[in-house]
């Protein structure tokens, strides 16, 4: 009997061992594999209203800047009305996988998009594959279903500034986070898009904020519950839980981090601290930064119209209640 029982564990010993030895060698072959997505055809434009609207969304809805600003620092500039260069280099952790750096969108020929075509472009915002046919983080870049016409003014935008030049650091990433992107939905290509051709016209109806809300604004990336490890979703979209990082802006105590609050309209909820649509826009366009480490992209959010803020009101109004954090939005993190 004995006998019996070490052969048996001697055999489970070995099983063990080829599965750690299968699971490291696929790890080591497809955490940073290229992949073949497809390159969208686009025609950049020099029409000045185009490029108008593509200011708007960089700096505005879509929050590039917020993320493709040189530094913290350089960030705090939008409060004051500052246009900050898209230079990249910004650090975003993402503890504990590693941290990822912007990339730098002017059109620098060496060390920005001036390397890249306009396809190359196109193909990261549609299907999450950057030009090196590697992926990016697919809740970060919510653009798959963005129109043709406001892909089109964002990269015709992108191509109009003025170049500079900063060479961006590659991105860092953990042992956990080389496994969890070998195997992470998430850290693939889009598995599907359906982009219209134009956006909903810009006016307060829930029709816009629902194309807003999920392919610009990014508000369902951010406000749905999701798995630390693997970013998937764990809840309903819109009812807030994920927990996120403070940003090392000045002034931060980087001790407290955010729960996102649920914007379902919900008893308790985010949403409902608001009484009406006009104190709704009122907090995006003048309330301003309260917490100085919040994620929330407040400078960028306040350059947006009151059609389009008040578009996401009514959109967010339109959803089914779910339940979700109340309460403050900051926490500390236990050791």
């Amino acid at each position: 009997m004995a006998v019996r029982i070490r052969r048996w564990l001697g055999g489970l010993g070995i099983l063990l061992v080829v599965a750690v030895l299968g699971v490291t060698v696929f790890v080591a072959v497809t955490w940073d594999r290229v992949y073949d997505a497809p390159l969208p055809q686009v025609q950049v434009s020099t029409d000045p209203s185009v490029l108008a609207r593509g200011e708007y969304l960089v700096y505005g809805p879509a929050h590039c800047v917020e993320c493709h600003g040189s530094s913290e620092a350089a960030l705090m500039k939008l409060a004051d009305g500052e246009k900050v260069p898209l230079s990249g280099g910004l650090r975003i952790s993402l503890t504990p996988l590693g941290a990822t750096y912007s990339a730098n969108l002017t059109p620098d020929p060496d060390t920005g998009i001036g390397r890249y075509s306009d396809a190359q472009i196109a193909r990261m915002m549609r299907w999450s594959v950057r030009p090196n046919g590697r992926t990016a983080l697919e809740p970060l870049m919510p653009f798959g279903n963005m129109s043709d016409e406001d892909r089109v003014a964002v990269i015709s935008y992108l191509r109009a500034q003025k170049p500079v030049r900063n060479q961006v650091l590659d991105n860092e990433w953990t042992i956990l986070g080389k496994a969890v992107r070998a195997f992470s939905p998430l850290f693939k290509p889009r598995p599907a898009i359906n982009p219209p051709a134009a956006a909903p016209a810009q006016a307060m109806t829930k029709e816009r904020g629902e194309y807003l809300a999920r392919y610009v604004t990014n508000c369902a990336g951010c406000h749905t519950p999701r798995d630390q490890m693997t970013f998937a979703a764990t809840g309903p979209e819109f009812s807030g839980g994920m927990e996120m990082e403070p940003m090392p802006f000045p002034g931060a105590d980087l001790s407290t981090w955010f729960r996102t609050p649920n914007i379902t309209p919900a008893k308790g909820s985010g949403l409902m601290k608001f009484p009406d649509r006009e104190t709704f826009i009122a907090r995006f366009q003048r309330g301003g930064r309260q917490y100085p480490g919040s994620v929330m992209p407040w400078e960028a959010f306040a350059r947006m119209t009151t059609e389009d803020l008040g578009s996401l009101y009514e959109y967010l109004h339109s959803l089914a209640p779910q339940d979700g954090p109340t309460g403050e939005a900051s926490f500390k993190k236990a050791e």
